[in-house]
């Protein structure tokens, strides 16, 4: 076994690797980027090396500053991670040419899986069934377009070299078509440096069903049982378990099968995905399931395997790259009651979940079950990289069970002011149909409205209440003559009634008047800013609260047409010029930001006024980029 490793990562799943390889007695060591000269993952390190700039190309993605850390500090392997340079076979060709360790399969197998068409070529070959669509080599605008008329749509484009969602478009009518296959060439020229794209026919009620598979250099391959991802917001995924709802035994030993041929085709070795799209319209059948690609690296998902099998994926992949043989036999790997992950980002809900950044002022999380991590109280959400700061992971006997305990664990989660998703995952979690299992990869987009937030309950009133008194904001001597409209005194004097009270305060700028009672309350989820002004926490939601003053009650003012960058970023297309008649929805200005774009839509009918910026720009957060002035 080697001494050191070095993780060419960061944020949670490089802490999540020093955590095992401390464990196991190794030397662990980090490498970051400016932006992270203060992350959690530098500091838990035993040694760390700085290898550039914020931006991932000038640094995570550079490596020859990776290799020249490992050089630099000794380190004897390598481990990747997921995403950045964990799929790259060139990267892992060079740290193998170096006498360094790869903690990851052959460049070979990387390659054979890492383009979706030349993978689904090989699992035909291998006997994999795989989803109907185009792989071809010819990318004209014309064929593409053919083939997707001939495979009928819906359709979904994907970039070859994509992951995550990123190059990922689906387009519901041929004259939207040209757009959506635009925008995915872009997304994966960005992301991945290859416009390339597939085409697939869309499944009307998919299932994201994959399998943890498991190879070693001395031919065994096995695995560990399949995953549900299906819960996904935009084809990332939101919350993933273990196993599969509705799977029965027969239909496991299938998908479990082709998932290990899928593997022994390219001579696999150490941790991978074999994901499989499912159609869910009559209920899981093996005949229904098909490949859809292979993720050869550890996925931000592994927890949940980890939690039913006991098993520490990390230390395999470290075992394994070392040579020896894989730790249990396929007959001895147990399958013990039911697991789920949320993932909790940095992004606005109420905002069209655009990420959201800044400094961690009050970060709280569970701290009875499983998270992992890479940020902490006083840290930063850079726009540099991906928004994900943490996962909340459980397992308990049943799946009724780990889906109320994870719902109540999102609800404790206290962050501000950085905006979390937290209370959106306890919605999704407690909501009836996923709590029946009845989930698919379109359950958000169609449940949208009984996903939404809710407004502070009466409790919630009542204990900001209780705070902004406590902390002599208001006192019974000032009833009368507050400022705000406060607390008016006793209200009726009625044997065996506890005495009411009345105040009235301001949750994000709407005033709510609460009565109470003196009786005794537990601690509330109380920050507070000022004296007069604080955030309260109910079911992972931030409130912003204050006691009320008649300024309170003035209102906004209606839109003005103009279209603010949501955040920092880089301007990569501008499908409207000025002058042009554009309709409310229609894209005026695309932005890229945190590896994703985000297109700004007239807020009505009108005519595009003035763009300030150009393709190319970079602008930063609350930059005008476009008026669009409305039809008279």
């Amino acid at each position: 076994m080697f001494k050191s490793v070095l993780v060419a990562n960061r944020g949670e799943i490089a802490c999540r690797v020093f955590r095992t390889a401390k464990r196991m007695g190794l030397r662990t060591i980090a490498v970051y980027s400016e932006a992270d000269a203060d992350a959690l993952h530098v500091r838990e390190a035993d040694e760390a090396v700085l290898i550039g700039p914020a931006p991932a190309r000038e640094s995570y993605l550079d490596a020859e500053k990776v290799l020249a850390a490992a050089k630099a500090t000794g380190a004897e392997a390598i481990h990747p991670g997921y995403g950045f340079l964990s799929e790259n076979a060139d990267f892992a060709e060079a740290v193998m040419a170096a006498g360094i360790v790869w903690i990851g399969p052959q460049p070979s197998s990387i390659r054979a899986m890492g383009l979706k068409d030349a993978a689904k070529k090989l699992m035909i070959e291998a006997g994999v069934p795989v989803t109907p669509g185009y792989q071809g080599e010819d990318q004209s605008l014309e064929t593409l377009t053919a083939e997707a008329n001939r495979i009928g749509f819906p359709v979904l484009i994907k970039a070859v070299a994509g992951g995550g969602g990123k190059g990922m478009k689906k387009v519901d009518r041929p004259e939207d078509f040209a757009d959506g296959l635009a925008s995915a060439q872009r997304e994966g020229q960005s992301s991945f440096g290859d416009p390339r794209v597939l085409i697939e026919s869309y499944i009307t009620r998919p299932r994201h069903i994959e399998v943890q598979v498991f190879g070693d250099s001395h031919g065994n391959v096995v695995h560990l049982y399949e995953r549900d991802c299906s819960l996904q917001r935009r084809h990332q995924k939101v919350i993933e378990e273990a196993p599969a709802p509705g799977m029965d035994q027969a239909t496991r030993e299938a998908v479990t099968a082709a998932a290990v041929r899928a593997a022994q085709a390219v001579d696999y070795q150490g941790a991978g995905t074999i994901e499989f799209i499912a159609d869910a319209s009559d209920g899981m059948k093996a005949d229904r399931i098909w490949f859809m690609e292979m993720n050869t690296r550890l996925q931000v998902e592994h927890p949940v395997t980890e939690s039913i099998t006991g098993v520490d994926l990390v230390e395999w992949q470290l075992r394994v790259a070392a040579g020896e043989p894989i730790p249990l036999k396929q007959e001895v790997i147990p399958m013990k009651g039911w697991a789920m992950e949320a993932r909790l980002y940095a992004e606005d809900p109420a905002n069209g979940f655009l990420p959201s950044i800044g400094r961690l002022e009050h970060f709280v999380l569970p701290d009875d079950i499983r998270v992992d991590t890479g940020v902490e109280q006083g840290g930063e959400v850079s726009q540099f990289y991906d928004p994900m700061i943490a996962k909340l992971i459980v397992h308990e006997d049943s799946r009724e069970a780990a889906a109320e305990r994870l719902a109540d664990a999102c609800g404790e989660v206290e962050v501000w002011p950085v905006k979390t998703n937290a209370g959106f995952l306890k919605r999704c979690l407690e909501h009836p149909r996923f709590v029946a299992g009845d989930v698919d990869t379109g359950f958000i987009a169609a449940e949208d409205e009984g996903l939404q937030a809710q407004p502070l309950s009466e409790f919630g009133l009542e204990s900001v209440a209780r705070a902004l008194r406590t902390r002599g904001v208001f006192t019974m001597s000032e009833d009368h003559f507050s400022p705000w409209d406060a607390w008016n005194g006793p209200q009726g004097l009625r044997l065996n009634r506890a005495a009411e009270t009345h105040q009235t305060v301001v949750v994000d700028g709407q005033a709510h008047r609460t009565s109470m009672t003196p009786d005794e309350y537990p601690p509330a989820p109380y920050l507070p800013l000022t004296d007069h002004k604080g955030i309260y926490f109910e079911g992972g939601v931030a409130f912003a609260v204050s006691a009320f003053r008649q300024a309170d009650a003035s209102g906004g003012s209606i839109s003005d047409g103009g279209l603010r960058a949501p955040m920092p970023g880089k301007i990569v297309a501008a499908p409207a010029k000025v002058g042009d008649v554009v309709t409310k929805g229609q894209p005026v200005v695309v932005l890229e930001a945190m590896k994703m774009e985000h297109a700004l839509t007239a807020p009505f009918d009108g005519v595009v006024e003035s763009l300030s910026t150009a393709v190319g720009d970079q602008v930063v957060e609350g930059a005008v980029l476009a008026v669009v002035k409305a039809s008279t």
